[in-house]
């Protein structure tokens, strides 16, 4: 029975792999093939697959069957191309030993050079080159290589052995140190080794090869490699890595050897100039590490001019091959160009499916000054980006009252409610201790364009003493702080900021975007002043206005109290005809606003008992406010407690059980429409119904609807066209929208509440548990940040498919908060 196949060897007319096997081979093999079959002088060598990796991870370390023999057949084949041994004495083949995944992912993971020495190759290497000193500097750089990343010896503990030599010498670089002195520190880094490990470094080299592929393997799983993951969104499939094994070049032989990194083109500016930096006598590891300073790529010209000829050649050849800029790593020994790697390059993009959307987004906010060196003090969820800068204040009422003063004040929380709006909307940024990516915090504090940093566990708030603790830090009401929201980060003090700006290529990169795109882009916004922002940015209508944050300003907040606490119908509508100018009067700043373009608008969805007072202070406040006992409000908010309110009476129930309710917001909304419609603003209102699981539900609400719109157009003898639909974030909703499509002229999926009664998970509590199902692979991302494509997802797609087997014109939106994160919009789009 034939052996699967594991490894793939590259170079001359015996390449195995291309560029389209990159999730086999890893980026790096891949383009190792690719660049071999195009003729580019690459040193040959081979890849053992990313499948090997997965294989190894999933069978507690054990590889598959055949695959030493494929490493043994791809040796000889590698020692026949190059004509040396791997094991020789005489003729040594040396190799590196690198990482390599699907997805670029630089300096994560392990590399190893020069691995094939030993007390006798060393010599054999010194006849070979005549260059005892190079002979030597691979060596020592080998011991150290492979002691660091496979033996688990510290890399400082070698650097102090090596810092030690140069001063005895009474130097100061790395090359002054001549052969003698490198024949030392190797016997000094294998005494190293034997003292921190209680083993002798491993001579053999075949044995030095399996032990590097396994430490390559493992490091796919090191901390770095899985933050770097996570903070990129790279899955763990494209983040697993190949091994490539490759034939040793030399840039360490002297100076007619050299080594660099270069760009085809200026990664800042897409200048087509070639762009990079080289060092002579030296090994790739110089250029990063800092001990030497590089020299521009274009100096090389004037110190070996064929070389430069040669790597321009290849740098135009391979961008058009690839046609992209190409990120390259090249090796010149004695004279002799021999290229290492090509990816793309990660710069100011200028086409637009490669620009990151996360790079664009930073340009929206104010965010901290890259010059100004800072420490954090804590660090949280990156709920809502930019940065912002003020006093610490620990009530909404506080932010109000020094923000009226011009008071720049950061509301600094456990976790917010409804109530802390208005503190909100004064603060420049909000911190709170509890509370996950969708929480109330970041919910509103995105919508609001507010910088905040949520679920911050590293903080201890005393509200009542008015302090947060952060470590041993104490900090008091009047302390300035910075926030961080794109990192989550905390800092002490006033850091500087610096403003976005939006430079005219931003908007002709919108403009060519536009030409290409298939999805319309709206925008969330409940006030005419954000609303008027948004359509500055280009947001084609409002795809979700959340009505319940236009109760909480003013006296609006006691209008809805006293409808809460009414006995009857008659003293519900009585307090709602107070809120129905105020609704009104919004309604119209936002039609205003968006002259010509669509306003989804939310029918009142909260829970009433979020309305109502929760601290002792503020229901004896409220009473001898209304002139009713305090015992009266602790009843009502008694009767209105929930156990779990979140899937309790709100959304459409509330409509259902009070219409009076959606009849003051459907009156508001359709007198708004009316009023500006005349003043010749094209208003073009859309009602949703939100938290419907049965037709039946749509069905009432939507009557209410239209009952109402027909009452005012007549009574005032104007008529403008309306949608009336509904929100998808319940299960049952989304398996009936062959149904509820009967009722409803649009969808947009509350992927939100979707995700939460998909998965059981309360988003504001969640975030205890998640980053432990994240960490342990439970879940790739936390599923309120990024969409649940294989669940949640699939509801979606079955909810859009079968509201179109009954309505083919539905339109269908998302407004959850997976609506701005790059990977869910993707799916969006394919689906």
């Amino acid at each position: 029975m034939a052996q699967d196949k594991h490894v793939y060897f590259f170079g001359g007319d015996q390449t195995d792999g291309s560029a389209e096997m990159r999730s086999l081979l890893g980026g790096k093999g891949a383009n190792l093939a690719e660049m071999t079959s195009l003729g580019i002088p690459v040193p040959p060598g081979f890849t053992i697959s990313t499948e090997v990796g997965k294989l190894y991870h999933e069978n507690n370390n054990q590889y598959p069957d055949g695959l030493d023999e494929q490493i043994d057949e791809n040796l000889r084949k590698l020692e026949a191309a190059m004509d040396a041994r791997f094991d020789d004495t005489e003729n040594p083949l040396l190799v590196s030993v690198r990482s390599g995944a699907a997805v670029s992912m630089p300096g994560m993971m392990d590399t190893i050079l020069n691995l094939g020495l030993n007390d006798d190759a060393v010599k054999g290497l010194t006849a070979k080159s005549g260059n005892e000193r190079f002979a030597y500097d691979a060596y020592r750089r080998f011991v150290q290589m492979f002691g660091d990343v496979v033996l688990g010896v510290e890399h400082e503990a070698f650097e102090h052995l090596l810092e030690a030599k140069k001063a005895a010498k009474g130097v100061t670089l790395d090359t002054d140190l001549d052969a003698n002195d490198l024949a030392e520190l190797v016997s000094e880094f294998k005494a190293l080794v034997k003292e921190q490990t209680g083993a002798d470094f491993p001579d053999e080299p075949r044995r030095q090869l399996d032990m590097a592929r396994d430490a390559v393997f493992e490091s796919s799983n090191n901390e770095r490699a899985t933050i770097y993951r996570r903070l990129n969104n790279i899955s763990e499939e494209l983040g697993r890595t190949a091994v490539n094994v490759q034939a040793m070049v030399f840039g360490n032989m002297g100076e007619t050897s050299g080594t660099g990194v270069a760009f085809t083109r200026d990664p800042s500016t897409g200048e087509n100039s070639f762009y990079g930096e080289f060092l002579m006598n030296a090994q790739g590891e110089d250029v990063v590490a800092g001990i030497r300073t590089p020299l521009p790529i274009d100096e090389l010209q004037g110190v070996m001019p064929a070389a430069y000829e040669q790597l321009t050649g290849i740098g135009d050849t391979l961008e058009a091959h690839y046609r992209d800029m190409q990120d390259v790593e090249f090796t010149i020994q004695d004279r002799h160009l021999y290229m290492l790697q090509t990816r793309s390059g990660k710069r100011t993009a200028t086409a637009l499916t490669r620009i990151p959307p996360d790079d664009l987004e930073q340009l929206l906010h104010p965010m901290i000054d890259p010059a100004v060196a800072v420490e954090s003090i804590a660090k949280g969820l990156p709920a809502s980006p930019g940065a912002a800068v003020g006093k610490v204040v620990f009530t909404a009422d506080r932010a109000e009252e020094l923000a009226a003063d011009g008071e720049k004040v950061i509301l600094v929380r456990t976790e917010t409610s409804p109530e802390d709006i208005g503190g909100m909307h004064a603060a420049e940024g909000i911190l709170t201790a509890r509370g996950g990516m969708t929480s109330h915090a970041a919910v509103v504090a995105r919508g609001m364009g507010k910088c905040c940093v949520a679920g911050c566990s590293d903080i201890i708030v005393n509200e009542a003493s008015k302090e947060f603790q952060a470590g041993g830090l104490r900090l008091t009401e009047g302390d300035y702080i910075t926030l961080n929201g794109s990192t989550g980060e905390v800092i002490e003090g006033a850091v500087q900021l610096i403003d976005p700006e939006l430079s005219g290529d931003f908007g002709t990169l919108m403009e060519w975007a536009d030409e290409f795109r298939k999805l319309g882009v709206r925008t969330n916004a409940d006030t005419p002043s954000d609303s008027r922002t948004a359509r500055e940015f280009g947001a084609e209508g409002i795809g979700l206005c959340r009505t319940e944050h236009m109760f909480f300003e003013g006296e609006r907040i006691d209008a809805v109290r006293e409808m809460i606490l009414a006995k009857d119908e008659v003293g519900r509508k009585a307090a709602l005809d107070k809120l129905l100018p105020y609704q009104r009067e919004d309604f119209i700043g936002i039609f205003e606003a968006m002259d010509g373009y669509p306003v989804t608008i939310r029918t009142l969805d909260p829970p009433l008992h979020e309305f109502l007072p929760h601290t002792d202070e503020d229901v004896q406040e409220l009473a001898d406010k209304i002139g009713v006992p305090a015992e009266t409000l602790y009843q009502q908010r008694e009767a209105l407690h929930e156990f779990n309110p979140m899937l309790g009476h709100r959304g459409c129930r509330l409509g259902i059980v009070y219409p009076e309710i959606t009849e003051m917001q459907a009156r508001a909304i359709f007198e708004a429409a009316v009023e500006v419609t005349k003043r010749g603003v094209k208003a073009i209102p859309e009602i949703m119904i939100p938290l419907v699981g049965h037709v039946q539900e749509l069905a009432l609400q939507r009557e209410v609807v239209v009952d109402t719109a027909k009452k005012v157009f007549e009574e005032t003898g104007t008529e403008v066209e309306y949608l009336v639909g509904t929100m998808i974030e319940l299960p049952r909703a989304a398996l009936t929208a062959d149904e509820i499509a009967q009722e409803a002229d649009f969808f947009s999926f509350g992927t939100n509440d979707l995700t939460q009664t998909t998965f059981g998970m309360s988003r504001d509590d969640a975030g205890k548990f998640l980053g432990d199902y994240v960490d342990g692979g439970i879940l790739e991302h936390d599923p309120f940040q990024v969409l649940d494509q294989r669940g949640v997802g699939q509801l979606v797609q079955i909810g859009t498919n079968r509201g179109r087997e009954t309505r083919p014109d539905l339109k269908v939106g998302i407004c959850g908060e997976h609506g701005g994160e790059p990977s869910s919009v993707i799916f969006c789009h394919d689906s």
